[in-house]
């Protein structure tokens, strides 16, 4: 059996893109990729306006924690997707990168949320359709 892909979602804070990528993933990946998010300086706590948007998807994330970004998570990861930072991961090769520019949502309200949160979907739904082909 071939082993399960895995993706890493990386932002600054790990507090709303990368947590609504990952509960995408999670969500719509069915347990068939292993996924994971991280910061490279991760926040106390998740964007309550990312968690209320994906809820509206009926999606919850409420219960992730930012996580700091390490070497390790990278090195494991099949594809590692930067969401527009700018944030220096650590390089492996054979690892896939790519980079989502992506407005922050941080500080902003519902309404600014939702575009954002859309995007991600497709995105995420596209990079699915990459790892799981028919």
């Amino acid at each position: 059996m071939t082993p399960k892909p895995s993706v890493l979602f990386v932002c600054v804070h790990n507090a709303g893109r990368s947590q609504m990528a990952a509960g995408y993933l999670r969500h719509l990946g069915e347990g068939r990729i292993e996924v994971r998010s991280a910061g490279s300086a991760p926040a106390e706590t998740i964007n309550p306006a990312a968690v209320a948007a994906m809820a509206e998807e009926g999606i919850d994330i409420s219960a992730e924690q930012p996580k700091v970004l390490t070497s390790e998570a990278v090195e494991v990861s099949d594809v590692v997707v930067t969401m527009g930072c700018g944030d220096a991961c650590p390089f492996f090769p054979g690892t896939r990168y790519e980079d989502w520019t992506l407005d922050d949502p941080a500080g902003q309200g519902i309404d600014a949320v939702r575009p954002i949160r859309d995007e991600i979907r497709r995105r995420v739904e596209e990079l699915i359709s990459e790892l799981l082909p028919t």
